[in-house]
């Protein structure tokens, strides 16, 4: 029997209706000679601490490190029943076609099973990129060689097992020093979320410094031919900062007089530009999920559920876990028929189908830029708007969106900038004249967040202008404005923050390598990772905004340095990647990192952490300072001495627990 094992039930479906496996089983579906099983995402997971030992159920910092002599895992209890399925199966398969994601975390999927089966039959490996049937075929056609992708299993067990020895050792490290303290909660470490964590404290950290400081700026509405346009004042370099805002108010006080004094300003000088900006890469996930985040308001575990949806039910869309919006050469040959699936889809394209140059290769197309997935892009058969919800066919739209951009013109306009004298003062106005609309007729990509926004000129059309031409001054408008702190993080613009890490990095090899490997965690995990920080309470939702509980500061001002520094990522993914290309055995990775975690522990098990606890009222019973722990029905304040006193007090649902402090220190009211 030939048995091809999917990673998830829905795939399964879609391939065995391809290899004629349409009659139904337990967990399966069987064809002539052919059966197709399925994992539910991870039918396993690696042990927990207590699995190596009874004494380990009980955190004490004298067991650690925790270091297995043999990594075992254990059948997760959930899905206990598909695994015994997918166990039985293989005990009768005479080939196996390990069709999981085509990516690390499906190797592990996959592999980790058939280690735990003992399976040692033949193996081979169909790499999928889209689950639409002609994929699907293309696909089978071309099987890899289980060898070929083996080494990726090894890195990704690799990565599996370091960030088990960090997690589990370090978060009872810390947890245990934390309640040595008085602080009652977990504190969980991990090579990603806390470098991610550190992210948003530091951003939160820098709006509670920021001061704001004053500037002004000065609006001129000028004129000519009747035809008004905007210029702005420009300062003299001795009274600004950076970025030009003129920071003493006398000056542009005495620059507003001045202007408002005549009642014309001549033109010194006209200079236009021909700008052309070519279309935009198709999606990778974390572009998408930014993308999302700014436009649609999802967030980036929502915009994941929905991509995968669209790859998945929708057979719209291709493989969503892409960390490349480049596309494979080959794939050049197939836009004729996505373009016509397109159209078969929503009519409503038609106008634009007729603008597009289908003999156009713009740079998406590239196979030295292609990683182990391409850019998300729509499938080459027609999908079904109605049967999408809402929100799909808004995600659907922005992919569609992407790929048709490939195959219209570069958006070219003239930017003019016009430089006027008007009483010994200095105005500038910029103006933009689309020449060719192009990819913009498809797509219209958001303003940056980041600009002050009552300073930043108004796009405008300028007229006419020529030097020694004299405009009216029709109006003069002085601005009193304040720097602007910097914004909260989003979620899409943390999954940005999380690719873009590099530059936080100083060393130059550390900081290459994170950008080859698109900063920290994978297209695959950030999601994950961002809500787990959100399930743990580090991370708070407030509106779109998130911010760093009280919790995530205490975390970030105890863990190591090296913890909380992407630099550390960037070592990892170096090792990952040569235990990938066989530079690096998988067990010498892993005694690196049973040593380096040992050291970390023997440095800080004796540490004292300064951890603020909040501080409740005297206890009943010996009179003693109380603080704060949790319990069944809730939180409760209990005395210091416990468990020689057992003084409690309860404490009144809505009522604040402590004072709490701003960051900068001062009482919150």
């Amino acid at each position: 029997m030939r048995l091809f094992l999917c990673e998830k039930p829905s795939q399964g479906k879609d391939i065995g209706r391809i290899l004629g496996a349409t009659q139904r089983g337990a967990g399966c579906l069987n064809g002539s000679g052919v059966t197709v099983t399925w994992c539910i995402g991870h039918l396993v997971e690696a042990a927990p601490p207590e699995a190596y030992g009874e004494q380990f159920k009980r955190w004490s910092i004298e067991q650690l490190p925790i270091i297995p002599p043999h990594w075992r895992v254990e059948v997760k209890p959930k899905t206990a029943s598909q695994f015994n399925v997918v166990k039985g199966l293989l005990a009768k398969a005479t080939e196996l076609v390990i069709a999981t994601d085509a990516d690390r975390e499906g190797e592990l999927i996959a592999r980790e099973i058939i280690d735990l089966c003992g399976y040692s039959g033949p193996v081979e490996r169909l790499w999928l990129s889209a689950l639409n049937d002609a994929s699907i075929r293309a696909a089978l056609s071309k099987l890899r060689p289980s060898a070929e992708t083996l080494p990726m299993y090894h890195s990704a067990l690799a990565r599996s097992r370091a960030d088990w020895l960090v997690g589990m050792n370090l978060s009872r490290l810390f947890t245990v020093l934390g309640r040595q303290a008085g602080y009652d909660g977990v504190l969980s470490v991990g090579r990603v979320q806390t470098p991610t964590l550190k992210l948003v404290v530091d951003r939160d950290r820098d709006i509670a410094r920021f001061v704001s400081a004053p500037y002004w700026a000065i609006d001129a509405v000028l004129s000519t031919g009747g035809q008004p346009f905007t210029a702005q004042w420009v300062a003299p370099d001795t009274c600004t900062d950076d970025a030009g805002r003129c920071l003493e108010q006398l000056v542009a006080q005495l620059a507003e007089q001045q202007i408002r004094s005549t009642d014309s300003a001549q033109v010194v000088s006209v200079e236009t530009e021909r700008v052309r900006e070519g279309p935009p890469l198709p999606f990778d996930l974390g572009t998408l999920q930014e993308m999302c985040s700014k436009q649609l308001g999802l967030d980036v575990q929502e915009t994941l559920d929905i991509a995968q949806a669209l790859y998945e039910t929708h057979k719209a869309t291709t493989y969503p876990r892409s960390d490349s919006g480049y596309l494979p050469d080959s794939m050049f040959a197939e836009a004729p028929t996505v373009l016509d699936s397109l159209l078969a889809t929503d009519p409503s394209l038609r106008p634009i189908m007729d603008q597009l140059d289908r003999a156009q290769r713009s740079r998406a197309w590239s196979d030295a830029k292609v990683t182990a997935h391409h850019g998300i892009i729509p499938t080459l058969e027609p999908a079904n708007l109605s049967a999408m919800s809402d929100k799909e066919a808004a995600v659907y739209r922005l992919i569609r969106a992407h790929y048709l951009a490939q195959f219209l013109p570069h958006h070219a306009f003239d930017r003019t900038t016009a430089r006027l004298s008007c009483s010994e003062q200095l105005l500038q106005a910029i103006g933009n004249q689309v020449v060719v609309p192009g990819w913009r007729l498809v797509l219209v990509e958001p303003q940056p967040d980041d600009v002050e926004a009552d300073a930043a000129p108004r796009s405008q059309i300028l007229p006419a202008l020529y030097g020694g031409l004299a405009c009216q001054v029709d109006s003069v408008d002085l601005k009193a404005l304040k720097t602007l702190p910097p914004r909260p993080f989003t979620q899409g613009e943390l999954v940005k923050a999380m690719k873009n890490v590099a530059k936080l990095v100083s060393d130059p090899r550390l900081k290459q390598k994170l950008k080859d490997t698109v900063g920290i965690g994978t297209e695959a995990t950030r999601a994950n990772t961002i809500s787990g920080l959100i399930g743990r309470g580090y991370l708070l939702k407030k509106g779109r905004a998130i911010r760093a509980s009280d919790a995530a500061f205490t975390l970030i001002e105890t863990v190591p340095a090296a913890i909380a520094d992407p630099g550390t990522t960037a070592v990892w993914e170096q090792a990952l990647d040569m235990i990938e290309t066989g530079q690096l055995s998988l067990d010498s990775f892993i005694d690196k990192q049973a040593a380096w975690v040992t050291q970390l522990i023997v440095k800080y098990r004796d540490t004292s952490l300064s951890i603020k606890v909040p501080q409740g009222p005297p206890c009943p019973q010996c009179g003693s300072a109380t603080r704060q722990r949790s319990g069944k029905n809730g939180p409760f304040w209990s005395c210091v001495k416990y468990p020689e006193c057992k003084g409690t007090l309860t404490i009144e649902p809505g009522k604040r627990t402590a004072p709490r402090k701003r960051r900068d220190g001062r009482k919150r009211a």
